[in-house]
């Protein structure tokens, strides 16, 4: 039986702008290369293993949240992120098709 091509996600035009000015921060792309290597992340695992105030870290994790890079999830008084790699997938195949256009 063929199995049927799927199509690559998407993202909207504001969406694609999120991820790439989330991406284009030092710090936020550490945070979620910290997140990534993980299938879920404490929060106060990120306060403990990055030098900046929580209020930096909870700055970061918004713009990341907003951008819909991570996810989070609230057990009791602990934040725990995952990362949203079908986000990275739809940002990557948008960024591809655009610089194709580029060539």
């Amino acid at each position: 039986m063929p199995t049927r091509a799927t199509a690559p996600p998407t993202l909207t035009t504001r969406q694609f702008e999120l991820v790439a000015k989330a991406l284009s921060d030092p710090r936020r792309m550490a945070l979620l290369e910290a997140i990534g290597s993980a299938a879920e992340y404490p929060c106060h695992r990120l306060c403990e293993e990055f030098p900046v105030s929580k209020g930096t870290i909870s700055h970061h994790t918004k713009e990341l949240l907003r951008a819909g890079l991570i996810q989070a999830r609230r057990e009791g008084q602990y934040i725990y992120f995952e990362l949203r790699r079908d986000t990275l997938t739809a940002y990557t195949h948008e960024l591809t098709r655009r610089l194709g256009r580029m060539g």
